[in-house]
This record gives structure tokens, sequence and C-alpha cells, in this order.
């Protein structure tokens, strides 16, 4: 009989546990280590459905609540700084990326997601990928660094349409001072590009013909 081997799962161990360190570093008081762990161990365990809830109950079974309002906190109130995160995940994963060779691509896309309820942020009628068709749904726009060997998302962002920001904003009681202007979905993250790249040393790349894969609004 051949006895499983658990180096592979030691190292993966490791190295999750490695990341979550990083992470750490930039995610402020210390009383949000523990949920940052879960949220992400949460998103690596089995299941299709990722919100908090259903996440939760994989999490600890007998704990339920108690969890779903750890991560509920974490997730929706702590004012953690998602682009700090994001730099941290770069400076872990990009060196690991490279090492098979140089960044060849940026990827500029537009991910939908269906809603069912209207009161998620950013949630509208409007061309979701995912269905092929217009629907309720929130939408993101991305860029990506990429190579032969896979991707890694630098700058990650919800898209606002402006039917949310003129009615549902307002009767949220938020005080942002949404700002709309007619830009497409994409152009927020080209905007972002001098900043998602530092330090990447990804502007040696040569010239290259560069468009968004969606050019919907």
């Amino acid at each position: 009989m051949i006895k499983p081997s658990v180096s592979s799962d030691a190292g993966s161990e490791v190295r999750f546990q490695a990341y979550i360190s990083a992470l750490s570093e930039v995610i402020g008081h210390a009383d949000r280590i523990d949920p940052l762990r879960r949220y992400c161990t949460g998103l690596l365990l089995p299941g299709e459905r990722k919100s908090i809830e259903p996440m939760a109950a994989r999490l600890d079974p007998r704990h339920v609540q108690a969890t779903h309002q750890s991560l509920h906190h974490f997730v929706a109130k702590a004012p953690w700084d998602d682009a700090a995160v994001l730099t941290a995940v770069r400076e872990q994963v990009l060196p690991a990326l490279t090492r098979h060779g140089p960044i060849t691509a940026w990827i500029l896309d537009d991910t939908g997601f269906p809603k069912k309820g209207t009161h998620s942020v950013g949630v509208a009628r409007q061309y979701c990928g995912q269905l092929g068709k217009q629907d309720n749904c929130q939408v993101a726009v991305s860029l990506s660094l990429a190579n032969d060997e896979g991707s890694l998302p630098v700058a990650f962002d919800l898209y606002l349409p402006e039917e949310w920001i003129r009615f549902a904003a307002p009767r949220r009681g938020s005080r942002r001072p949404w700002r709309f202007g007619r830009r497409s979905r994409w152009s927020r993250s080209v905007a972002r590009w001098p900043t998602a790249c530092r330090p990447v040393s990804c502007w040696a790349m040569p010239p290259m013909a560069s468009r968004p894969t969606s050019a919907r609004r």
C-alpha cells in the first residue's frame, strides 16, 4: 500500500501562513488578523458560494453566528486599506509568477456578479458577462499582469453606475461624495495603471496594442 505524502500539504500550509503574515503587516489592528486568516481560508475551502454566511458555516459549524459576525465586520466595517493589501499580494505573488518568464501582457477586463436583491453597493440592471445579457448585477473592473504561466490582478474596482449613484446611494444614507463622470467601466482601471504597476518593472515591456476585453459600459 502506498502511503499518502503529507509533504505537499505541509508545504502549502507554510506558504499560506507566510502569505497571511505578509498581509497582516498592512491590515492594521491586530484584531483583524484572525478574521483575515479565516476569510482567506473560507475562500480556499470547497463550496460554490463564497459569501460570508456559507463560509462561516464551513469554517465553524458550531458557532456560525459568531463567525458570521466576525467576518462581516472585517469585510464590511473594518477600515483596512484595500490598495495596501493589493500591494502586499503583488509583492508576494509576482516573484513566483515571473520565475516562469517576464510579464508579457496587461489584461483589462470587467466581471459581472449576478445579484437577486438591490442592497449591494453598485448593483443595478446592466450588462453581465456571466449571463451574457442585461440583468441585475454588480460589475468590477480589473487590471492583471500576465505571462504564459498565469496572471495576477493588481488593480480591482467596483463600477458604480450613474443610476446607482443618483438614486441608491442617497437612500443608503451615504455621505461619500460619489463622482460619476461619463467614463466607461474600464477607464477607471486605466487611470490606476501607474500606481498599480509600481514597483513592478513592467514599463520595460515592448509597445503593444492595448484594448479592454469588454467595451460595454
